[in-house]
């Protein structure tokens, strides 16, 4: 009996989430992971990417309000899409849109927002009504302003995560910083920002101790 109730809520849980994210889809957040610059990048990179993008689908089924989330410049002959089905369990059933098309062709550009750490515009608030864009990349792999040049090429506008504004610089040994995170991390970051309208919050959620940066109040 008990595993009947278990079966049957768990049933329950996947047609929630599933209404959820498809009310994403129609009314907003919608997120875009542009994978059309994959083809730089090593096999070590795009495993980490596939993992990246699985630790992101994962948190998105658990949040009280998930994005829509399409998967851009991804082609099924790809090396990163093999990576996809290699190393995530039921990818083939993913609940959010792939397509060949580039980002900037399937929305109208005054709706997209590209999210790189070298734009000027700090992030204020997550609108509904826009489109956020990650830069399919990876640590390793990262060319210096290569997602906000391929922004400024379309004449999208480019946001970074609000960093500077609420963190500051921890002496640390290595004397690193960095506010380069990986796309599953900047996804904690938007997440917890919809849910909690709070951006230290947020960003205390997303960039870890190791990137060299805390709160400010941390400091006080």
């Amino acid at each position: 009996m008990v595993l009947g109730i278990c079966q049957h809520s768990k049933r329950f849980l996947r047609a929630l989430t599933k209404e959820k994210l498809l009310e994403a889809k129609h009314s907003g957040p919608r997120l875009c992971i542009d994978l059309s610059m994959s083809h730089h990048m090593s096999k070590k990179e795009l495993s980490r990417l596939a993992g990246q993008i699985r630790r992101l689908y994962g948190s998105n089924k658990k949040a009280d309000r998930p994005f829509w989330i399409c998967l851009t410049g991804f082609t099924t002959d790809s090396p990163i899409y093999e990576e996809c089905l290699r190393m995530n369990d039921g990818f083939s059933s993913y609940l959010l849109d792939i397509t060949e098309e580039d980002c900037f062709s399937l929305f109208p550009l005054e709706t997209l927002v590209y999210l790189t750490p070298d734009s000027e515009h700090a992030l204020e608030d997550v609108d509904l009504n826009k489109v956020y864009i990650l830069g399919g990349l990876v640590d390793e792999s990262i060319q210096k302003k290569v997602t906000f040049q391929k922004a400024r090429e379309y004449c999208v506008k480019t946001a970074r995560l609000p960093i500077q504004e609420y963190m500051v610089r921890n002496h640390n040994g290595k004397n690193y910083h960095s506010e380069i995170l990986a796309i599953n991390q900047v996804f904690d970051i938007l997440s917890t920002y919809l849910e909690t309208h709070n951006w230290p919050e947020a960003l205390k959620k997303g960039v870890s101790s190791g990137k060299g940066y805390i709160l400010r109040n941390s400091v006080e």
